[in-house]
């Protein structure tokens, strides 16, 4: 009986991936597949911050690009490099951050730079890191839309890792 639950709930979630994407990706039929709860629960929380987030898509494209390039992730940095130009990031760009760089723009490079830190001090920042940030031009409700891409990225970025996603051909 649960498995009948378990199939149709990952149906009902590669439906939902095929609407807001066109297609399934691999990424979210592996999820579907093992555990339809967390396809869906990263597809909900996806969607929340793409619509309703205080940052820019190209914006958010910077912070995901920052986190999968410093997670290491190989189908999440092609999806996202994809995802980045539809946003209007250019190559170089969308490049330095996956090599771990940061962006020539002050604004994409204050993101970056917010999204190393939180990461690099696993989000125990000090005054002096927040002051920082807010010279920079990062808003508390941006650093914790930041927070929240990096739960959301270090998801997918890390079940990418244990499964060995192949990456779709549309992110090629």
């Amino acid at each position: 009986m649960a498995t009948t639950t378990t199939n149709g709930k990952a149906t009902d979630v590669r439906q939902q991936a095929k609407q807001a994407f066109g297609f399934v990706p691999n990424l979210i039929d592996e999820m579907a597949t093992h555990n339809p709860a967390v396809a869906a629960t990263y597809l909900a929380s996806n969607g929340a911050v793409e619509a309703e987030g205080l940052l820019s898509p190209a914006e958010q494209q910077v912070v995901i690009l920052t986190i999968s390039g410093y997670n290491d992730c190989h189908y999440c940095t092609k999806a996202h490099a994809a995802a980045g130009k539809g946003a209007g990031l250019d190559d170089g760009t969308i490049r330095t951050l996956v090599e771990g760089g940061l962006p020539t723009d002050d604004r994409q490079r204050a993101l970056a730079r917010a999204t190393k830190r939180v990461l690099g001090k696993r989000g125990w920042l000090g005054d002096a890191d927040l002051s920082a940030l807010e010279t920079e031009g990062v808003s508390r409700g941006e650093l914790y839309e930041i927070i929240t891409l990096i739960g959301i990225k270090t998801m997918s970025n890390y079940i990418n890792h244990i499964a060995h996603t192949e990456v779709d051909p549309q992110f090629s």
